[in-house]
């Protein structure tokens, strides 16, 4: 379940993103893959429409209605945030993070750190046990 202090979230976020519950028409449709006969009884699956923007978002990540009427709430402010904010939109910003970590290491760099393991492997080395001869 979402808690209320989320909900609230939510709703000032909205507000700050000028997203209206008007603007917003939402169905609610039967869900597909896995799940069997639980997914395909029930109409989980939120089907939420801005009409401003033209954005659609589904959202099916649960198996509860009101979860997913607040997920596919949460995407939409997500979409919108990145139309208006564009590369310093928190998805790029995540992405930028990704790439960073990705990127290969400066010969220095790979050198400083092959330095620490290997003193590292000598102070371990240093601690076993000496054997009598």
């Amino acid at each position: 379940m979402i808690t209320p202090e989320k909900w609230e979230k939510l709703r000032e976020r909205m507000n700050a993103l000028e997203i209206r519950e008007e603007d917003l028409s939402e169905q609610f449709i039967r869900g597909s893959g896995k799940g069997g006969q639980k997914i395909n009884k029930t109409s989980s699956c939120v089907q939420l429409r801005h009409a401003p923007s033209g954005i659609e978002i589904k959202c099916q990540s649960s198996r509860l209605q009101a979860s997913n009427r607040f997920f596919a709430r949460r995407d939409l402010c997500d979409k919108i945030e990145e139309r208006i904010l564009g590369a310093e939109s928190r998805k790029k910003q995540d992405q930028e993070k990704i790439r960073r970590q990705k990127r290969r290491r400066s010969r220095r760099a790979k050198n400083k750190m092959l330095e620490g393991k290997h003193q590292q492997s000598e102070k371990k080395a240093r601690r076993r046990a000496v054997k009598d001869e």
